[in-house]
């Protein structure tokens, strides 16, 4: 048998799976990001300024659109040099093969690329994780890297599991292990990254790495939780609330990108978690033909999953109410 990390699949764990699977079957083949580039571009400066902002990069998000650009921008050679290679990595996010060691220590040279000596090798030294001046954990001897990789490699690439799951459990036994001097984040988030988009283009354009900015002292705190318990469960947990909460604001940014003016205004006026009668919703339009009302904006809305029936069942009871989807 492959080896495997200590983790136990749970009920919340399953349920964020089956939601992160219905908000990926919602973004319908229409209105993918992979035929959205403007949306797509914004996406990538978002990961990239994220992920590096995590290791404490001061570069503000603008400058980092402007290096991407191909503009001049002013601030410290090494962190325009920080992101100028991140943006090499997240260029090529689709040429990755995440299960693959010499893959890894490749686009860890190229994300590293000037900013260390021993940029593509493991480290020779020891290594610990920080939140700030805090120690949240020791890295594994150096003389054990090698070996520890190898292992989760093994189970990347041999034990069947969730992928949505496997990559939650590779991101933070890839921080434990912490194999190099330096990009150990950014190249465990970007590999994250990577192992979903074997799985669904869709991820390679998805900026998870704003949630885990936005959640960065929650995000240190599960991964010293789970050092403490001696399992990944809680991270497992935290990755998956951060992706589905991705999946979430890049349906509004789809929707508000390229949907109709109709399909807006109705998502506008509804409120999350609120269940709406037709004739509510008439009136919140100010509309009185229902014909129109459901041509124009109800069935629309339905179709592209963003709003969806109380009862489907009988979806012409008198009963019968919307609610966001």
């Amino acid at each position: 048998m492959s080896y495997k990390p200590p983790y136990t699949i749970n009920s919340k764990m399953l349920d964020y799976v089956s939601k992160i699977m219905k908000n990926m079957g919602q973004i319908s083949e229409k209105n993918r990001l992979d035929n959205k580039p403007k949306l797509r571009k914004t996406n990538k400066i978002n990961s990239i300024y994220s992920s590096l902002a995590i290791e404490n990069n001061s570069l503000s998000k603008e400058q980092v659109k402007d290096i991407i650009n191909g503009k001049l921008v002013i601030g410290p050679a090494r962190e325009i040099l920080e992101v100028k290679n991140a943006i090499k990595c997240y260029d090529d996010i689709l040429n990755i093969d995440p299960f693959k060691v010499a893959e890894l220590l490749k686009y860890h040279g190229i994300m590293m690329k000037g900013l260390i000596d021993d940029a593509g090798m493991f480290r020779n030294q020891s290594e610990g994780v920080y939140d700030g001046d805090n120690v949240i954990f020791i890295s594994p001897p150096k003389d054990r890297v090698p070996h520890l990789i190898d292992q989760l490699f093994d189970y990347l690439n041999n034990y069947e599991e969730n992928i949505l799951i496997k990559s939650c459990v590779f991101h933070y036994e890839f921080e434990f292990i912490h194999p190099f001097s330096d990009g150990n984040g950014r190249m465990g988030r970007l590999f994250q990254t990577c192992l979903l988009k074997t799985e669904e283009k869709l991820f390679a354009f998805l900026p998870i790495e704003s949630i885990i900015k936005e959640r960065q002292q929650e995000y240190y705190n599960a991964i010293s939780t789970c050092n403490t318990n001696g399992n990944c469960d809680v991270f497992i947990e935290f990755m998956l609330d951060a992706i589905y909460e991705t999946l979430e604001r890049t349906k509004k940014n789809n929707y508000n990108e390229d949907y109709s003016i109709q399909v807006k205004k109705i998502l506008n006026i509804m409120k999350d978690g609120v269940s709406y009668t037709t004739k509510e919703l008439l009136n919140l339009l100010k509309m009185k033909s229902r014909s129109s009302f459901k041509k124009n904006y109800l069935d629309p809305a339905m179709e592209l999953g963003l709003i969806k029936m109380t009862i489907p069942d009988s979806p012409r009871s008198k009963n019968q109410k919307y609610t966001k989807a």
